[in-house]
């Protein structure tokens, strides 16, 4: 079969035909995951010094020297682990190709994966590429959190490894210990690999960002995936890690050397920049998310929709069932046509139920005055 037919279930237009509908429309955009402001002057600035300083030919597949110790520190700095830069940590095209490099190095025809919905779409579609088997977990609205036993019914013989997203995308869940645990327990048990994508790691509201790396006997079988893209407004950098126990970085490179081979010099020497910055600059960027996300749900609040308030990551969900539509699309389409808003509509992260279908996704990575000119414009709406 080839990788055309495999990847035809995932590729639905919704996404795109939504983004083209915007544009027609000049709907206020609360869908597409991507801040309005511009990343950090250093950062930017340690780029363009290495574009006239450092090389600009092949860097080493695996990552510049620079950018492996920054991130090998910033790891001991968080998590009181050490690994080593040389054999522990490859250097990707943004978080997504690290997430396909783990999918095509470690899984082979056949094998199962455990993915809690709603999914982020890159990882169906990495099973996909790989000929791996997506297991489906679902996170049931409003709370989202994980039920240990529902996890415990998909393991099987053929289940290879669990995907974990915290803080998570779209539900904004930062996933506790109990939970945590309860994922590490399984995995230990039935001796399972564990993903993490943790992209979303600095942007924290609520409770405490813990690294499934570090719970007891887990080291040794999880890959902790993560970029620079969303903690610093980065996201067209496309620069990204993978940090875990050599036997699966070996796998990861295996892959990424056919894949994009290497990441662009440049963004590597600002991301070695920007992984040195401060507490400081977290602090700031938190203070900035809460207040925008604060900002919305509160505004979704008073219109009537049913918000559930995310703990972390920079998206909301809410439940659009009070205003009368039968579903998530045509609720997004009238949103955008009628009232000037783009969202997204969440059933496209729901591949095995249907529960998406009452729910809506708008992001508050936006400025404060595109924030209020949205809920402006969502004034229009009537319960």
């Amino acid at each position: 079969m080839s990788v055309a037919s495999r990847l035809a279930p995932f590729g639905s237009t919704v996404f795109t035909e939504i983004t083209a509908l915007a544009r027609a429309h000049g709907a206020v955009d609360l869908g597409q995951g991507y801040p309005t402001w511009e990343g950090p002057d250093f950062v930017k600035e340690a780029a363009i010094e290495a574009i006239r300083s450092a090389s600009n030919q092949y860097p080493p597949s695996m990552g510049i020297p620079e950018l492996r110790e920054a991130i090998a520190r910033r790891w001991e700095t968080d998590t009181g682990l050490a690994v080593d830069p040389d054999t522990q940590i490859t250097v990707t095209s943004g978080c997504t190709e690290a997430l396909a490099a783990a999918f095509l190095g470690l899984f082979e025809p056949g094998d199962e994966v455990i993915l809690f919905e709603p999914v982020y779409d890159a990882y169906p579609v990495g099973c996909a590429l790989s000929g791996a088997v997506a297991r489906y977990v679902t996170l049931h609205h409003p709370g989202f959190r994980i039920d240990p036993e529902a996890l415990e019914r998909v393991v099987n013989p053929r289940t290879r490894a669990v995907l974990v997203n915290t803080p998570h995308n779209p539900t904004g869940r930062v996933f506790d210990r109990e939970e945590l645990e309860a994922v590490a327990e399984i995995c230990r048990r039935h001796d399972l690999i564990a993903i993490t994508d943790e992209v979303y790691e600095r942007m924290v509201y609520e409770g405490t960002h813990l690294r499934l790396a570090t719970f007891p006997g887990m080291a040794e079988r999880t890959l902790t995936l993560s970029s620079i893209g969303k903690s610093f407004s980065l996201t067209g950098w496309k620069t990204g890690w993978a940090i875990g126990p050599e036997s699966l970085t070996a796998a990861v490179r295996a892959a990424h050397q056919f894949l994009t081979f290497t990441t662009p010099n440049p963004m590597q020497h600002g991301a070695a920049a920007a992984l040195a910055a401060p507490d400081a600059y977290y602090d700031e960027l938190v203070a900035g998310y809460r207040r925008r996300r604060d900002l919305l749900t509160a505004g979704l609040a008073e219109l009537g929709f049913d918000v559930t308030v995310p703990e972390g990551a920079y998206y909301v969900l809410a439940d659009h069932t009070p205003f009368g539509f039968p579903d998530d699309v045509s609720f997004v389409q009238h949103l955008i046509t009628e009232v000037g808003v783009a969202a997204i509509p969440p059933s496209a992260f729901y591949p095995s139920s249907g529960e998406g279908r009452r729910l809506v996704r708008f992001a508050f990575c936006k400025d404060e005055e595109t924030l209020g000119e949205a809920l402006r414009r969502l004034r229009r709406l009537r319960p």
